[in-house]
């Protein structure tokens, strides 16, 4: 905003809002009310901390009491843990179908496990229901609730099947009437649960449970530990609820203890809060500190602030500098941001429509350039088209039916037929005009060029050329199938004795022409397909032919589209290109 305001004015605004607004504010008043304000408060807040800490631990609590209560009186479970069983099998198809203490999991992540002790030993250890053990049994948690009258203990000890997070178990005895049995039920609380309800407290916190073990804190060090093993007096733990003033590794703190005991439990936890005294008061005289130095402090804001809006203004004309220089390097692309509507934010927007205006003017004299030199080309491509047409095709033709009349009248028939095919290559060659023609007139090119190197190679090559119907009128450049079948030839065969078989194909699936060309030759290895690719992209002499059908193809249809050589040592090599459908409906 300020920004948006003359300097003249931003001095005057300075004077009156740093001097005379935190002299009439800050009084020695205030500052006395507020260090007792503090004072009361915070002793004030523990009250409330304990309360909120309280609350929040009987939530989470009450989940696993009502857990408790529920597989209490869940008669499926009653019958399972019950049951006789012969052999495995029915153990596994029981708990198989039990999902109970599953879904209960699953809904209830305050809860790590729920696990049931039962003296039945036909039963299998899942980890959920077990059979008892002598440890379990002399176990003094689990003597403790046996005695407990059905009532709820709240205890930490270990446990093989305990998850490394839970340290807080719930454990019950559960009468069966009907069998006249019993079972011990165990439910672990994820204690991070508790620990996070701690770990929002200012003050130091701690849950201990009935054997004096700290089971939740907001002081990671301390979990799972005796009080009397840490940093705390040992006393802490006989005290009653209420407040306390003790002396605490030599410093004399406050300690708040509310006693908790959950619903229809026969053991209570203990919630402890410290807090140094002295933190206390300091953090009230540190605040009186502050009144009084922001008096002081006052005056000489006046006399900095001035030195900051200046720096402030010269900041903004160094980023103008900057971009600027930049502007002067060539790099347009950069835009200036400078917040405001003062003299110096006009100025950056003027400049960032000139460098605007500037880099169309240069796009479009390069558009210029690339018409330009697009232009040169095709002038190229007519001069050699001319070049090529000084060559008199008819004498050519004409030439090679003279000697294909002449074999003919000497009996030589196959001469003769291979001459006319000759003849009906070149001349087809000869009529391309660089326009596009048709799938089926390559087809016809590439089957004259085959018959004439099957009359050359004779048994060593055979050839099928398999044009979907679908394809025949599909439009393609010219010349485009025939030199990957020339190449086949010339490489793939070129050391078969006998059986070479060239096959071409061309097909139509979802709106593309697949063409591909494959030999049954020596084929080639991984290593040799890589140095082709790159033949092909380095435009290498010896493979001028497929480099230039790969480069057409991409010229005219796109990078995405190109050759693709696949080969297998001693198998063959296939060739193939994919292009986008154009059909010639006449």
């Amino acid at each position: 905003m300020l920004n948006n305001v003359k300097l003249r004015n931003k001095m005057i605004l300075a004077y009156i809002f740093v001097i005379m607004v935190p002299l009439i504010l800050v009084g020695f008043g205030v500052v006395r009310e507020f260090r007792q304000t503090a004072l009361s408060d915070a002793i004030d807040q523990t009250v409330m901390n304990v309360e909120r800490v309280k609350l929040r631990t009987a939530e989470i609590l009450n989940i696993s009491i009502e857990l408790s209560n529920k597989l209490a009186i869940d008669e499926q479970l009653e019958d399972i843990v019950n049951g006789k069983y012969e052999n495995t099998l029915g153990v596994y198809q029981t708990y198989r179908d039990f999902k109970t203490i599953d879904t209960y999991l699953d809904f209830n992540k305050e809860i790590s496990n729920i696990k049931l002790y039962v003296n039945n030993q036909t039963l299998l250890n899942n980890w959920q229901i077990l059979p008892l053990d002598k440890h379990t049994e002399k176990s003094t948690w689990y003597q403790s609730a046996l005695n407990g009258q059905g009532l709820i203990g709240w205890y930490y000890f270990d446990d093989i099947t305990r998850n490394a997070s839970s340290s807080l178990s719930l454990v019950r005895r559960i009468h069966s009437n009907e069998y006249q049995t019993h079972a011990m039920q165990v439910i672990d609380l994820d204690t991070n649960y508790l620990n996070s309800i701690l770990s929002q407290e200012q003050f130091e916190t701690v849950i201990l449970d009935e054997n004096d073990i700290v089971v939740a804190s907001n002081r990671p060090n301390m979990i799972r530990k005796k009080i009397s093993d840490t940093h705390l007096d040992e006393s802490i733990a006989t005290m009653a609820s209420g407040s306390h003033e003790i002396d605490i590794d030599g410093e004399a703190s406050k300690v708040y203890i509310e006693d908790f005991t959950p619903p229809v439990s026969y053991t209570k936890l203990k919630i402890i809060t410290i807090f140094s005294i002295e933190s206390i008061v300091a953090e009230a005289n540190r605040i009186s500190r502050i009144g009084f130095t922001v008096i002081i402090i006052s005056f000489a804001i006046a006399l900095i602030l001035i030195y900051l809006i200046c720096t402030m203004i010269a900041n903004r004309l160094l980023n103008l500098s900057k971009q600027i220089g930049k502007v002067s390097k060539g790099h347009f692309n950069a835009t200036l941001v400078v917040d405001g509507n003062d003299e110096i934010g006009q100025i950056s927007r003027q400049f960032n429509g000139m460098v605007y205006n500037i880099k169309e003017l240069m796009d479009e004299v390069e558009l210029s350039n690339d018409q330009k030199n697009q232009l040169e080309l095709k002038q190229n491509e007519i001069k050699l088209k001319m070049l090529a047409s000084q060559i008199n095709p008819h004498f050519l033709y004409n030439a090679l039916e003279s000697i294909r009349m002449k074999a003919h009248m000497k009996g030589e028939r196959e001469i003769a037929h291979t001459v006319m095919l000759l003849g009906k290559l070149l001349r087809k060659n000869l009529e391309i005009s660089g326009k596009k023609i048709s799938v089926s007139d390559e087809f016809d090119i590439i089957r004259n060029y085959l018959d004439i190197q099957k009359f050359r190679y004779e048994d060593r090559l055979n050839y099928e050329l398999e044009l979907e119907p679908a394809a025949l009128r599909v439009m393609i450049p010219p010349l485009i199938i025939q030199p990957l079948v020339e190449n086949a030839v010339l490489h793939g065969l070129e050391n078969q004795l006998e059986g070479g078989m060239i096959t071409v194909k061309a097909y139509v699936d979802n709106g593309h022409l697949h063409i591909e060309v494959a030999d049954n030759g020596i084929g080639m290895n991984e290593s040799q397909v890589e140095i082709i690719k790159q033949a092909i992209a380095d435009q290498e002499e010896d493979r001028i032919g497929m480099r230039n059908v790969h480069q057409r193809i991409q010229i005219i249809y796109g990078e995405q589209y190109g050759l693709h050589v696949q080969s297998v040592p001693t198998l063959g090599t296939k060739i193939q290109f994919t292009i986008p459908l154009e059909v010639n409906h006449v």
